[in-house]
């Protein structure tokens, strides 16, 4: 099945660029200019996932998104932005961004990100346990809250480096020093509950999920 992308961007190069490479790559692309234009699109059809830029002409990218969001439109989005560092990230993430690229960027990367939350979105739909989890996005991990609020979790590079290891996939077991693995712990825990980090003896520690969050 062909999925359908809309790529939202009022530079016309990058706009055309994207679309021509997404449908080579077997998706069905639409595009505009503005976020106007977008909104009337998306009144007529539905796509898979937004590509969404978030400095525009007229009304930006992310006041853009919040309007979709708060019209219960769940389509996954990645948000392209000249804007880097982790606050810039977090605007977009906490607006209801599926993930966060910056410009320039790889497009095979964009393709792999792309069905990566249209595959995520699909399993939380399809899943009964509520969609709170961990985000990795620009070098950062972000966590999904209670209110759907999406948050920089504060990591040093060691805290950082273990629990890549550790969810890359969940169930990896990974050696750390007692320290690190208890700050670890006590951060991952305080934001999400349900999330614990144990040690297996002899091996290293490993993260799991206690309950179902609620």
């Amino acid at each position: 099945m062909t999925r359908s992308i809309l790529i939202i961007d009022d530079d016309k190069i990058l706009r055309d660029t994207l679309a021509s490479g997404l449908r080579k790559a077997d998706f069905d692309a639409l595009t505009a200019k503005s976020a106007e234009d977008a909104l009337e699109i998306l009144n007529k059809v539905s796509v898979d996932a937004i590509i969404l830029d978030r400095m525009m002409d007229g009304m930006d990218g992310l006041s853009f998104l919040k309007q979709i969001r708060a019209s219960n439109n769940t389509t996954p989005v990645i948000m392209l932005t000249a804007l880097s560092g982790a606050e810039n990230a977090i605007d977009g993430l906490s607006g209801g961004a599926d993930d966060y690229m910056a410009k320039p960027f790889q497009f095979k990367e964009l393709v792999l990100r792309l069905n990566n939350i249209m595959k995520n979105r699909r399993t939380n739909t399809n899943s009964t346990e509520n969609s709170i989890g961990l985000i990795f996005t620009d070098g950062d991990f972000f966590v999904i809250d209670e209110n759907n609020q999406k948050k920089l979790i504060s990591l040093s590079n060691e805290e950082k480096k273990l629990l890549q290891t550790l969810t890359n996939p969940v169930g990896n077991i990974a050696t750390a020093t007692p320290m690190v693995a208890k700050r670890l712990r006590n951060k991952i825990k305080g934001v999400l509950s349900y999330i614990d980090i144990i040690t297996v003896r002899g091996m290293g520690y490993k993260i799991v999920k206690t309950k179902i969050g609620i």
